[in-house]
């Protein structure tokens, strides 16, 4: 029996059949699977305006197989929109909010399953968040990548604009042709061209087992994205059926081939907390941060997809995605992890499938012999932070330099297009962690200003809040723990010295530990005056980066109690 079939008379049977009567749905179809069809279609963005027509293949496809499917409609949080308030601050908790969004809805109505559309960077995580969560029967179907364009004889994408605003800064491109880019810089529905993070993410649910094999990562539009609709559709009324659940597929070895192929394809910096919080949803005490740091001691970088290198994300697809990243790395996976096919990944990559080794290279022969993703550890990050190591310039192994100390990107910016940070310097941006913000506060906005200042080979910068999966340099993301968790970033002092060793994964403050102790002892978190909202309830109950920064609750830094409302 499912879930969904109430028993006869009772006040939850009879309501539903009044109202399932008057939206003209048949008796017959009462007793079928519920499936629910998870759309963020939004047009406000265009990751999500493509998506409704993705969302009738599904439910075209439930139907023929058996299933009645309802479309149910969440927050459509896109990072270049959603971002232009509040510093991007609504950003990370969007993630969250997503995530409760389909519990209510899903949950609160006894559904039986569940198909995820899933399009830009926080709605991949948050399906798999909620799949996890749920325990029902679920696939995550990822909605495709866009086209960039040319101006001139210009390659133009949502990267270079986003590069280019630096380049305006400092006087060398003028802001009409960085007008003209804008133009041209996106050819068509989906998610960044280029792996960022919801290019990585939507990778790393197959990587996961949670997206059906071959379908990552695919064109947004094309017959290959409706092709995956249909198999969608057909696919989710059997793992009912065989009642396959998440919890069976998002395992320790799951987790542990996500990771690896993270690393080797140099996949965002955010996949790290995203997997985190997806293996806290799934009931798993894994630390993320661990397996990529133990990873990442023996891998190697097997592709170097734009922002890493020259490849483009459709070469990436065109050489054979995900299965084919999984075919050159099979020697280093858990081959027994189970995926929503029902089958074990040795089982899928016994299949043949076509590589073009000159993009997808095989771990024997990569293109770099070190990971694209590291954890560094040390007295300014003792829980670990995150370096895209396949973005980082040259040859470039070691940086030491001055502090300079900012708790608000405009105000970094403004002395980046002053002229007074210099080669040489460390930018710390701090107290814009998931508790600083609160909700992560964008960084990513200096970085990407600081390449086209042509500084990102000679400026480093090292922050707690957020970073695209598009930004290049030598960038420390997501110290651990933040600053406004009590963490050693907080008590950096202006023009002290900060010393970055990516051969030895270390970053230190050149203070003695003593020192570091004595300041964190007298450092309290400053009071702050949040309006009445969501940002205001996120303060409170967000927990640490290191587990994803889901919610829960949240102990203060300094007492050790439950927060209190913020006023």
């Amino acid at each position: 029996m499912l879930r969904s079939d109430f028993e006869r008379g009772t006040t939850r049977w009879a309501v539903r059949r009044s109202q399932w009567f008057a939206m003209g749905l048949k008796e017959e179809d009462f007793l079928k699977p519920k499936i629910a069809v998870v759309n963020s279609s939004s047009t406000l963005s265009v990751c999500y305006i493509h998506l409704d027509e993705v969302s009738r293949m599904v439910q075209e496809a439930i139907r023929k197989a058996g299933g009645l499917p309802f479309e149910i409609r969440t927050a459509a949080p896109s990072d270049f929109v959603t971002s232009a308030a509040l510093k991007a601050r609504y950003i990370l908790p969007s993630r969250d909010l997503v995530v409760n969004d389909i519990e209510v809805m899903v949950e609160g109505a006894c559904l039986d399953g569940m198909v995820l559309l899933s399009s830009c960077d926080k709605t991949t995580p948050a399906h798999l968040m909620a799949a996890g969560r749920l325990n029902i029967p679920s696939i995550v179907l990822p909605c495709g990548y866009q086209l960039g364009g040319h101006c001139g004889s210009q390659e133009v994408d949502i990267e270079e604009v986003y590069k280019a605003v630096g380049t305006v800064c400092t006087g060398a491109m003028k802001v009409e042709e960085l007008e003209d880019w804008t133009r041209v810089a996106i050819q068509g529905p989906g998610v960044c061209a280029g792996l960022a993070t919801a290019n990585s993410m939507h990778i790393l649910a197959e990587a996961l087992g949670m997206a059906l094999p071959g379908t990552t990562p695919v064109r947004a539009g094309s017959d290959q994205l409706f092709q995956n609709a249909r198999r969608v559709g057909e696919r989710i009324v059997a793992m009912i059926e065989e009642q396959l659940l998440p919890r069976q597929i998002l395992t320790p070895a799951a987790f542990r081939n996500a990771v690896a192929v993270a690393v080797a394809i140099g996949a965002s910096v955010n996949t790290v907390r995203h997997l985190a919080a997806t293996a806290t949803e799934s009931g798993l005490d894994l630390d993320i941060t661990s397996l990529f740091e133990d990873i990442g001691t023996t891998a190697v970088q097997i592709a170097r997809i734009k922002p890493n290198g020259p490849d483009r994300i459709e070469a990436f697809e065109a050489a054979g995605g995900t299965r084919a990243a999984m075919k050159q790395l099979e020697k280093s996976l858990r081959l027994d992890a189970v995926n929503v096919t029902g089958k074990t990944l040795g089982e899928i990559l016994e299949e043949p499938v076509k590589i073009d080794d000159s993009i997808i290279r095989p771990a024997a022969r990569p293109f770099r012999p070190e990971p694209g993703l590291i954890i560094l550890r040390g007295n300014l990050a003792p829980d670990g932070a995150i370096v895209k190591l396949s973005a980082v310039p040259g040859d470039l192994r070691h940086f030491a330099g001055p502090a300079r100390i900012f708790e608000d990107e405009d105000q970094a910016i403004s002395e980046l297009r002053a002229g007074t940070i210099r080669p040489g310097d460390v930018v710390v941006l701090r107290m814009m962690g998931p508790v600083g913000g609160p909700g992560t506060v964008f960084a990513c906005s200096f970085m990407a200003a600081l390449v086209g200042a042509g500084l990102g080979d000679f400026v480093a910068v090292v922050t707690d809040g957020e970073l695209s999966g598009l930004n290049r340099g030598i960038t420390i993301g997501q110290v651990m723990p933040e600053a406004a968790a009590g963490g050693p970033l907080a008590v950096v002092a202006e023009g002290e010295s900060i010393r970055i060793d990516l051969d030895n994964r270390r970053i230190d403050l050149q203070v003695s530990e003593l020192e570091i102790a004595r300041r964190l002892s007298e450092w309290r978190l400053p009071e702050r005056h949040l309006k009445p909202g969501w940002l205001a309830i996120y303060a409170q109950v967000v927990q640490p980066i290191s587990q994803g920064a889901v919610l829960g609750n949240r102990k203060d830094a300094n007492t050790g109690n439950d927060q209190g409302t913020y006023h």
